[in-house]
């Protein structure tokens, strides 16, 4: 089913296939609808929208040309990595060119004294750490996709992972991006030292959606490998007892490489997937990652395994080796495909909250699934509070889809209102507007609007992703939102 949020009027000009044809190798240029298909949609196949045209091109002189000519006909661009993304955000325009970087495959320069490297948007996450292994480094951001989503699209998102309570998001671990302007100019932003004058323009681009400029070149960070990572997983009966465990943990000053939450259908699910010897009857369970010197490691698993114990865990256990502690990671790594497993369809949601609210906001997800009629497991980021709610239907149910929807903007309501955001790494895309329209005030997505423009007048690049207009969200204000504040039942706070 095609559903496409989409406010603008189109205006196909097909002359810019023709034009295409004329940059570009022939098989470079797909315009059939068996060739568009495979182009439809993102990783949130509820819209769907085949484009115009889809252009592959395989040197930034073919993408500067390419935005020349699409500037200069007035074609809306929507870029695209591998199409993992689970907003929308690489969801195409049917009057716009698909602008595919699936050939900016390559891994340019590795600078091990520096600890970096030079890399096309293309490279596939986990390509760089394979990439960097025999020089003792890596790089730090893994999302659950990391073996097919590509960095181009983890900067765009600004993506995180497991590990990112430690090691930070994308933005936290790439020096320079080279981009391509919306009129076909190559320019830089950041700097290979550690940082560089003037305005962040690294930061801004970084989770900018597509919206301000084309990916050509990303310049990582590198870390030395650790000298030894342990993890431990903590069992508990109640997803309160986790959720302060969690508290406990980053209150007493120990900040992990990863601490991650699951409840039981997500529990259930992913052993029934992986086997990764999970507690099947838990409530919850956490999986909490330590590294660092030998010695260091050595203490914090103690201090840890004692606070989460005195949190009340019923059970922990600390990984033997480091093949028990990958196997512990396989299943909260595989927990997204293992839902998949046990309903036709799941929307999976991205929100962020404050640690202490982790608890009641949990309980709050589960009352808003038993009115919805639809299950819900959860999967997290419980470090830093980014919650990955999976929202279980059937889209061949009439109506189940647009519930499932529903269900997903009242929680992502529900975070903003505990003093959380809409998001914190899938990115807003067309997934999150109305509830964009909830988190900001139209003062500042004014200001968004007018940065937009700063970058793309024409409004060419991504159109009608990530920041609301300001007539949607009067009319969404107009039926949840009163003097600017949003009616939610009152949450205990520790």
């Amino acid at each position: 089913m095609s559903r496409i949020p989409d406010e603008r009027p189109l205006n196909p000009k097909p002359e810019v296939i023709t034009e295409l044809r004329r940059l570009l190798p022939a098989a470079s240029v797909l315009a059939t609808e068996a060739e568009l298909a495979p182009y439809e949609c993102d990783g949130l196949s509820a819209f769907q929208q085949r484009p115009l045209v889809v252009a592959l091109p395989e040197t930034v002189e073919q993408v500067q040309q390419i935005m020349r000519l699409c500037h200069r006909l007035e074609v809306p661009v929507v870029a695209r990595g591998a199409g993992t993304g689970l907003s929308g955000g690489a969801l195409p325009l049917a009057d716009g060119v698909l602008l595919s970087l699936a050939k900016f495959n390559r891994i340019i320069d590795i600078d091990p004294a520096n600890r970096s490297a030079k890399v096309q948007p293309g490279v596939r996450n986990l390509a760089i750490s394979e990439a960097v292994a025999s020089h003792g480094l890596y790089y730090a951001p893994d999302p659950s996709s990391q073996i097919a989503c590509s960095i181009g699209g983890n900067v765009a998102e600004n993506s995180g992972g497991v590990h990112c309570l430690k090691y930070g998001l994308t933005v936290h671990n790439i020096l320079k991006l080279k981009l391509v302007s919306v009129e076909g100019e190559l320019f830089e932003v950041g700097s290979e030292a550690l940082d560089s004058p003037g305005l962040d323009l690294l930061a801004l681009m970084t989770g900018s959606e597509g919206m301000l400029g084309i990916i050509v070149e990303v310049t990582v960070k590198l870390l030395p490998k650790p000298e030894r990572a342990q993890a431990l997983l903590a069992s508990f009966d109640s997803v309160e007892r986790a959720g302060a465990a969690v508290a406990e943990i980053i209150g007493a000053g120990i900040i992990p490489a990863g601490l991650e939450m699951m409840d039981n259908p997500a529990i259930r699910a992913a052993e029934a997937f992986v086997h990764a010897d999970y507690p099947v009857d838990a409530a919850a369970i956490l999986i909490c990652e330590l590294d660092g010197f030998n010695a260091e490691v050595s203490v914090d698993v103690m201090r840890v395994r004692k606070l989460l114990l005195d949190a009340g865990a019923t059970d922990v256990r600390t990984a033997a080796d480091d093949a028990e502690r990958l196997r512990f990671w396989k299943g909260r790594k595989a927990a997204f495909p293992a839902v998949g497993r046990i309903s036709p369809d799941y929307y999976c949601m991205d929100g962020t909250i404050p640690r202490r609210q982790l608890g009641p906001v949990l309980n709050r997800i589960a009352e808003l699934s038993a009115e919805s009629g639809l299950a819900v497991a959860n999967v997290f980021h419980a470090g830093d509070g980014n919650l990955h709610p999976l929202i279980l239907y059937d889209a061949n149910n009439p109506g189940e889809l647009e519930k499932a929807e529903e269900l997903g903007g009242a929680i992502l309501e529900l975070c903003v209102a505990v003093g959380g955001t809409v998001t914190g790494e899938h990115g807003v895309g067309v997934e999150k507007l109305n509830q964009m329209c909830v988190q900001f005030n139209s003062a500042e997505l004014t200001q968004m609007h007018a940065v937009k423009a700063a970058f793309d007048p024409k409004g060419l690049l991504n159109p009608g992703k990530a920041v609301p207009t300001l007539h949607r969200c009067a009319e969404f204000g107009a039926m949840h939102v009163h003097h600017g504040e949003l009616k939610f039942p009152e949450l205990p706070r520790f």
